[in-house]
């Protein structure tokens, strides 16, 4: 999911077009058309083990996806031991169902991810505003009683901290991730990295916008992974489960497991 609405109550809208194509972190809400572009989904994914989803005992799979089409399908396929074009999981998934809930701030990306995902039984997409309640807890909760559930089983939080911090201060990114340790008994977070921080705010600087509202009082900086994985740790009642190491942009893939793991699992 993206981050908030801008001023006005307007979503807002890919930025930097023109004969280039739409600059890397010019997007104030990092909506990006062509995201997968310049970060490939097969750098993160070829860091996970397919066996991510499977610890004891078995969970029923369901996900809230964080992150572009492409990256989700991606997801799917590795978890599900998919190749591209395959329609039937191999072992270590295989008689395991998997779904995905996948939300963006943005309808058109949205529009998009439904008229090009592969799987659309089991991968659904939902333009969604993921800091704004009225609008987040009817779509959670409806998906979650469709399948009789109260919890998601993992959540993939791809790239998207920044966002949520950078237009709602340390605030937001304390609320963002409050919210994501209360729905998920497992959290996937790929935290953006300071420099990344610097470099979104130059960038829209040097095409005449207006600076982050949050960036110049942010006092959470710095280490951005270690600042995430204490925030989840001593203040989320998450507990660190693994590092898969760091995607070729220098992007840490952290897992995260509730401290009430064995609890919710006995859901029915």
């Amino acid at each position: 999911s993206r981050p908030a609405r801008g001023s006005g109550g307007k979503m807002a809208a890919p930025m930097g077009r023109g004969s280039r194509g739409p600059e890397p972190g010019a997007a104030p809400y990092g909506n990006f058309p062509n995201y997968s572009r310049f970060h490939p989904p097969e750098g993160r994914v070829s860091l996970l083990p397919r066996e991510l989803l499977i610890p004891p005992p078995p969970l029923p799979w369901l996900g809230q996806s964080c992150c572009s089409w492409e990256l989700s399908v991606a997801l799917y396929q590795h978890l599900l031991g998919l190749q591209d074009g395959d329609s039937s999981p191999e072992a270590p998934g295989a008689g395991r169902e998997l779904k995905l809930l996948c939300c963006d701030i943005d309808p058109e990306l949205i529009r998009r991810a439904q008229q090009s995902s592969p799987f659309p039984a089991s991968i659904s997409f939902a333009s969604l505003d993921i800091m704004d309640p009225a609008a987040r807890e009817p779509l959670l909760s409806s998906y979650l009683q469709s399948f009789g559930r109260s919890s998601f089983d993992i959540g993939f939080c791809m790239s998207v901290t920044m966002w949520i911090h950078l237009n709602h201060g340390d605030g937001g990114l304390l609320e963002l991730l409050s919210l994501l340790a209360s729905l998920c008994t497992f959290l996937l977070v790929e935290p953006q990295p300071w420099r990344c921080y610097r470099a979104a705010a130059r960038r829209l600087r040097r095409l005449g916008r207006r600076d982050f509202e949050h960036f110049r009082s942010l006092r959470i900086n710095g280490d951005m992974a270690q600042s995430v994985t204490r925030i989840l740790t001593q203040q989320c009642a998450m507990e660190l489960v693994c590092c898969f190491g760091s995607t070729a942009w220098d992007r840490s893939l952290l897992l995260f497991r509730a401290t009430g793991a064995a609890a919710r699992a006995e859901e029915p």
